[in-house]
């Protein structure tokens, strides 16, 4: 971001913080998270793959919140979509769509990536590149990779059961930071491949740093 957004938002959280009384260190986290583009670090997907030919669309919601030293407060909304082509039985092509909210600021994130099985309906990876863009947003400074393992512990044709982990990489950005994610999910739904409701939380950490993201999100896959 520009100097002059830098400053903008940085007087706005000041503000929010002397008429919320929310703790120091989590303004300062939102803040830094905010300035590198606020990751996106939800799946809402199993391991399963979208079959052969076949589009999956999938809208969905996060509720992003902030803990550390026992407080945790909201800090924003994502709004996304996502499409899945079925290219071959063990490949699909992804697309995503974000749109970050906070009550002061937005954005949006684009991702695309390929996902492979690795064992049917039971492990795949999945491996997006993606950047944001907004005003006032450098987009060459916002590139990232996330390379995911997605793991079905439970799965049949109505539910999957799933725990994915993923690694957030900034490929551009300058003293730009590794960050981890691990996401826990399910898909419900009569057939998995017509329809399904996904429900899931996940966390994000800074190995290097005290504190931590969660996510609350639902969303809605359909085939048609």
């Amino acid at each position: 971001m520009k100097p002059s957004t830098v400053n903008l938002h940085k007087n706005v959280f000041r503000n929010h913080l002397r008429s919320n009384v929310f703790p120091a260190l989590m303004i300062g986290a939102l803040l830094l998270t905010l300035l590198n583009c606020a990751p996106v670090f939800s799946d809402l997907q199993s391991a399963r793959m979208v079959e052969k030919d076949k589009i999956e669309i999938t809208p969905s919601y996060s509720s992003i919140s902030f803990s550390e030293d026992g407080e945790s407060g909201h800090v924003q909304n994502h709004y996304g979509l996502q499409i899945a082509h079925g290219s071959s039985d063990k490949a699909n092509l992804r697309f995503r769509y974000e749109r970050i909210q906070e009550e002061d600021f937005g954005l949006n994130v684009i991702g695309l990536g390929p996902k492979y099985a690795i064992l049917p309906n039971r492990i795949a990876f999945y491996c997006p590149i993606g950047m944001a863009f907004g005003e006032d947003v450098d987009i060459s400074e916002t590139y990232e990779i996330h390379p995911t393992l997605l793991m079905n512990v439970l799965e049949n044709r109505q539910f999957d059961l799933y725990v994915n982990s993923k690694v957030l990489i900034p490929i551009a950005r300058e003293n730009g930071e590794i960050l981890i994610a691990f996401n826990i999910g399910a898909a419900v739904g009569p057939d998995l491949g017509k329809f399904a409701i996904r429900p899931e939380i996940g966390y994000l950490f800074n190995p290097e740093e005290k504190g931590h993201f969660r996510h609350l999100s639902i969303g809605f896959s359909v085939t048609p």
